[in-house]
Order: structure tokens, then C-alpha cells, then sequence
């Protein structure tokens, strides 16, 4: 993320790693969107646990506000935490729902952060 991305978060709840999010708004330099603003972003926050529903479904709904070119960051439960989702998973699903993991991080003290873009747009 850059100064002026647009932010959207999706799958926010009381377990999310506030830090981060405080981080990223300084970074882009304002809030980040809730994820029912009907809106067109940079860069789609997307909080994802084991118990929520289908990650395919969810990638692919968090593409319709992402704009061409657009980037998703999917944050999941390190692991041996609740609610995490294996490497794998994630990997097998960002085909089905037309993305491509890039890179994966340490985003946060609980949180793993993986990079997916569209596979037209896979670099």
C-alpha cells in the first residue's frame, strides 16, 4: 500500500489486529472504507477465518469493488490460532475465484497477510 490508495476492509470483527489498520491509514493518509461502501479501491482488507464463509465466494466478491489492477490483501490466523487457514487453501482458491498469491507476510503479531492479484494482472 502507497500514500492515496483507497482502502476497503472487509471481514472486520472484534479479532482484527487494530495496529495494522492504524498503520495502513497513515500510510495511505486517511480512513479505511467499511466494506459496505459501494465504492471502487486500490486495495481490498480482507479479514478471513476458517468459520467464515467460502473463501472462493469471498475472493471473488471482494473483486467487485477492486479496481483494474487492483491489489487484495487476504489476512488470515497465524497458525495454532483460531480461525486459521492453511497457505495451501488460500492457494488453491485464488485460481478458482481468477487471482494469483504474489507474496505472503508477517502482517501482524496474529495475523498473515497474502498478496493476491488477478491473474491478468499477475506480476
Amino acid at each position: 500500500m502507497a500514500a492515496g490508495d483507497y482502502v476497503q476492509e472487509i471481514g472486520y470483527d472484534d479479532d482484527v489486529d487494530l495496529d495494522l489498520c492504524q498503520a495502513i491509514e497513515t500510510i495511505i493518509g486517511e480512513k479505511i472504507a467499511d466494506g459496505d461502501v459501494d465504492d471502487v479501491f486500490d486495495v481490498i482488507l480482507m479479514w478471513w477465518r476458517s468459520d467464515d464463509d467460502d473463501l472462493i465466494d469471498g475472493l471473488v466478491d471482494a473483486q467487485v469493488t477492486l479496481k483494474d489492477g487492483g491489489v487484495v490483501w487476504l489476512l488470515s490466523p497465524k497458525a495454532n490460532r483460531p480461525g486459521h487457514i492453511t497457505p495451501a487453501e488460500i492457494s488453491e482458491a485464488a485460481p478458482t475465484a481468477g487471482m494469483h498469491v504474489t507474496s505472503t507476510v508477517s502482517a501482524a503479531e496474529d495475523w498473515a497477510g497474502f498478496r493476491l492479484v488477478g491473474k491478468k494482472n499477475y506480476s
